[in-house]
């Protein structure tokens, strides 16, 4: 377990309940919750010029609970006693982006209404994943709002910037982002993705390790004024997913986590010995013999080639569950298995997996199920209300914020 993420969602969760805490009060509900006992702050060290005994996990804890009050997420009731922050303008769909609350929380991880940037620049904890799909640059704004193409590269690295800098060594970042995005008036696709990746290097030396394919089978028919109308185009069935990392030499990838079932002709195959002929390819670059591919596998190694469908019956559920509770439903929803999917390959359980676009709250829902423990954040009251519903029946689920 990665102690110092463990300790940072212990003292949030420590709050929850909305109840004032001392530190005497916040020090045994975040040990308790961290399974740590409470007899380790007894454990003390010489620290500083005047060697005088302190406990050092004492004061980690305190620094957890002073980047809480930075980020916003508790304030002082009085002196050394401490609470969540009153709600501010719950009336107001967008909140204010100086301001941050803690929506809800589970035993695992904690959903922030907050602006993603201004949280993750007054956070200090390690992050193993990030799994997002930020905003379009569409030409007609969605309800949750997007920048303008000309706007986007800028805006994605000024609001990735502060995840970025806590990510460990070789932990990695997944971008979904559209493939749906023309130059004004004309059928030529903009070149904003690939003016995004270059700008991720040089501005925040991330470095590019796939652009995984995303097949939706079940996409709707685009682009409709160049594919149905003008007929110069084809319809579009995936979108991409960029995989980066900060250190490709370390990074923490794992195939072997997400291998596919070999299919019957594969394993007859396999069990016949494998390749009988003796042959040579492409001047010599590809080569066969007799027995080779004989080895039985764990299972076929994943293409990069992901095939899922936008619709599943977990977000079908979340949709319905928020409608009934009046609420509106994010309009563009990532499906279950596909956050699922980059999270086994990515990361181990326990590691924390962040979400700065949370939406329908995908990435958290899929690392709640997978045992990572995570942090999602948007600025929007009533996706944040409505991502709480998909964890009520999770462990030590507590929720904060109400509708107006």
């Amino acid at each position: 377990m990665n102690r110092q993420a463990d300790l940072f969602l212990s003292v949030t969760h420590a709050y929850a309940d909305g109840q004032p805490l001392d530190n005497a009060g916040m020090y045994a509900k975040a040990l308790n919750q961290a399974g740590i006992p409470l007899s380790d702050l007894n454990e003390k060290v010489p620290v500083g010029q005047s060697q005088k005994a302190c406990s050092l996990l004492a004061r980690q804890l305190r620094w957890y609970q002073q980047t809480l009050k930075h980020a916003g997420i508790i304030e002082r009731v009085e002196n050394g006693i401490w609470q969540l922050t009153t709600p501010a303008g719950e009336d107001l769909s967008r909140i204010n982006p100086q301001v941050a609350v803690l929506g809800f929380s589970t035993d695992l991880g904690i959903a922030i209404l907050g602006s993603c940037d201004t949280v993750f620049s007054r956070l200090d904890t390690p992050i193993h994943l990030v799994i997002t799909s930020p905003p379009y640059p569409l030409a007609r704004a969605r309800k949750y709002g997007n920048p303008t193409e000309p706007e986007y590269v800028d805006w994605i690295c000024r609001t990735i910037e502060p995840v970025v800098k806590n990510l460990v060594p070789g932990g990695s970042i997944c971008l979904n982002v559209s493939n749906d995005i023309f130059m004004p008036g004309l059928p030529a696709r903009s070149l904003y993705r690939e003016r995004l990746i270059i700008a991720l290097h040089e501005r925040l030396g991330l470095y590019k390790m796939d652009e995984i394919v995303w097949h939706n089978p079940s996409k709707a028919p685009a682009p409709v004024q160049w594919a149905s109308k003008e007929r110069v185009q084809l319809n579009v069935a995936w979108e991409p997913v960029y995989w980066l990392t900060n250190d490709p030499s370390r990074v923490r990838s794992d195939n072997r986590r997400v291998l596919q079932e070999h299919t019957d002709k594969h394993l007859k195959y396999i069990q016949a010995g494998g390749e009988t002929r003796l042959e040579r390819y492409s001047d010599g670059a590809y080569s066969l013999r007799p027995g080779k591919f004989s080895n039985l596998t764990a299972g076929r190694i994943h293409r990069n080639v992901v095939a899922i469908g936008h619709s599943c019956a977990d977000q079908r559920l979340y949709k319905h569950n928020a409608r009934a509770a009046g609420l509106p439903v994010h309009g563009a929803a990532m499906p279950l298995k596909l956050a699922d999917f980059f999270i086994r390959l990515l990361s181990e359980p326990e590691e924390l997996v962040v979400d700065p676009f949370g939406g329908s709250f995908t990435t958290a829902r899929a690392a709640e199920s997978l045992g990572r423990r995570w942090i999602s954040t948007d600025n929007m009251l009533e996706y944040v209300l409505g991502g709480a519903l998909r964890f009520q029946d999770t462990h030590g689920f507590n929720q904060n914020l109400r509708a107006a």
